[in-house]
């Protein structure tokens, strides 16, 4: 047989080199694209003690975070923590959101629960997606509202060239930061948040469900005095790394965006760190951050007048209405106090005539009050996540796991009962749900007419009371009469905090009203409750279920004000 012609051995190489060249052209065409798309790079160093700029590098260019923004996910939990609105094992529900998100992820599945602590360790260990995204919906109830609230954060933590979409660092158009913010975040963190900073130097973690090893292993092995903080990778982000170390008595953070690799990412960050212990000085006075500059809320000022009673009919049936509890000002417990409204109660009672039987007046309905800004659960942090602008839903990418308000009905029964000395119907109604009743039970005996009414269940009935300032501001023009009212019934809830013991009953009462403007979406529907002991008046808050006394303390405590949990 014989072989292949000389022709058809030219054909065929020429065949091959053709596309060979092809093959040449269509892979440069794919990777120029690829490298001109390269992330910029970005650098940023500080002396960690005193926050002062060792080196920068397009230090406030804004570019993706990526997964360094989980630093703020976990400085918002921990804030969370230590302002009582969650513990370490409460348990938080994973949306189908959450475990949908790409990896790096723990595994969660939607309908699951699991703690705080898990999440956290996930989170800052293998920087899971799913782990942060269920962090940010259990805190503000939904991904969006929590990123408005960072970006808020952020503000407060002086980082001005930062905005955040979501809670795991995934890219999504509007989310960004820079070398010097997340430098700034991760000097907060270990200044704001020791007790929880050693996370951030474990190698591995229980994470619940799984054990994880630390994405930013490699550089804690290989640099001495290296403890954190995080790293991060998107295609859009590239190899991003905040990290902190101690030599002696220096500390140095410092930020890379941009990098390469991971290897060329550390080395960089070695290189950073070394001449930030170069130029630091050994001997410094330290200044530690501030307190987060946070939007402050704004005060109205209002006085509420005490209607002056004429000889006329005195009503029988009053409607009673319900409103949510009037903006305060921070004089409230100076000029509105439960033995004033008695007092101004029992004088206008005393002058009217018998009402006549049938008769019947009716005050209306007071229009609803503006929600002052600043309550639940975002209140210490003066935060109201609904007049926040809500977020685009981040593009999912992929991320590194570098190991890869109602007027109640007229009451028409008969004439009121008396109530005993110390009976709970000397004192104001439950408050509707959120709002905790601001004022004492009255030790007076209380005239027939302004008992509540004995009424069977399951018709359930509010009282309306008039506020009232017995010496107005002589500055302030008379202002129309304010109805303030709350809603009945403690839903036979048996526990309660103690705020302590005062030497008289004014005073625990001023605490009391003090307490419930600042903790309001804490308290609930907690009735406010001063009792006369041997050793003092006690200010209670009572009426609670435990879950709820627990938080409210908690929450109290955190103002450095003295606080117990009281059971049935």
């Amino acid at each position: 047989m014989n072989g292949p012609s000389e022709a058809e051995e030219t054909g065929t190489v020429s065949r091959i080199a053709r596309n060979v060249r092809l093959g040449l052209m269509i892979l440069f065409a794919w990777a120029l694209p690829m490298a001109v798309a390269a992330a910029p790079f970005a650098a940023f160093v500080m002396d960690a003690r005193t926050g002062q700029e060792v080196y920068a590098q397009n230090a406030d260019t804004r570019l993706h975070p990526a997964s360094l923004t989980k630093m703020m996910t976990l400085y918002m939990a921990f804030n969370a923590i230590e302002r009582g609105q969650v513990r370490l094992d409460s348990k938080f529900l994973v949306s189908s959101h959450a475990a949908a998100q790409p990896p790096s992820r723990l595994g969660l599945k939607p309908g699951q629960r699991i703690e705080l602590r898990y999440l956290i360790r996930a989170a800052a260990v293998k920087s899971a997606n799913d782990a942060a995204t269920v962090i940010g919906e259990g805190l503000a109830g939904s991904e969006a509202k929590f990123a408005a609230q960072m970006t808020q954060m952020a503000r407060a933590l002086g980082m001005r060239n930062t905005n955040f979409r979501n809670a795991n660092g995934l890219t999504a158009e509007g989310h960004y930061s820079t070398a010097r913010d997340m430098t700034v975040l991760g000097r907060r963190l270990f200044y704001d948040f020791p007790q929880y900073y050693s996370i951030f130097s474990r190698r591995s973690a229980d994470a619940g469900i799984a054990t994880v090893a630390s994405t930013n292993k490699r550089f804690l092995d290989s640099y001495e005095g290296a403890d954190g903080i995080k790293t991060g990778y998107t295609r859009a982000a590239g190899f991003n790394l905040t990290a902190s170390a101690k030599r002696g008595s220096k500390r140095i953070i410092a930020t890379v965006l941009g990098g390469t690799s991971t290897a060329h990412r550390n080395q960089v960050m070695a290189q950073l760190l070394d001449a930030g212990f170069g130029k630091a000085p050994t001997r410094v006075r330290e200044v530690k951050p501030a307190p987060p500059q946070l939007v402050a809320e704004k005060k109205v000022r209002r006085t509420v007048q005490v209607a002056r009673a004429e000889p006329r009919q005195a009503v029988a049936n009053v409607q009673l209405s319900t409103s949510d509890r009037p903006v305060a000002r921070a004089s409230t417990a100076a000029v509105v106090t439960p033995a004033a409204i008695s007092a101004a109660v029992s004088r206008a009672q005393a002058t009217a005539a018998p009402a006549p039987s049938g008769g019947g007046s009716t005050l209306t309905a007071s229009a609803r009050p503006t929600r002052k800004p600043g309550t639940g659960q975002f209140a210490n942090a003066a935060m109201d996540p609904e007049i926040l602008a809500r977020a685009a839903r981040p593009e999912a990418r992929p991320e590194e796991g570098d190991t890869s308000e109602t007027v109640a009905e007229p009451l028409n029964a008969a004439r009121p009962k008396p109530s005993p000395r110390g009976d709970r119907s000397a004192e104001l109604s439950t408050p509707a749900a959120g709002s905790p009743s601001l004022f004492v039970q009255s030790t007076q005996p209380q005239p027939e007419s302004m008992a509540l009414l004995d009424t069977p269940a399951p018709a359930q009935r509010s009282e309306t009371i008039i506020l009232a300032s017995l010496d107005p501001d002589e500055e302030t023009a008379p202002q129309a009469t304010e109805i303030v009212a709350r809603g009945s019934g403690s839903g036979g809830k048996n526990w309660g905090v103690s705020l302590g013991l005062f030497r008289s009953q004014r005073e625990a009462e001023q605490v009391l009203l003090k307490t419930a403007l600042q903790e309001s979406g804490a308290l609930g529907s907690a009735l406010s409750r001063v009792a006369n002991t041997k050793r003092g008046f006690e200010a209670n808050f009572v009426g609670m279920n435990r879950e709820t006394a627990e938080l409210a303390c908690g929450r109290i405590a955190a103002r450095q004000q003295d606080c117990r949990i009281i059971g049935p």
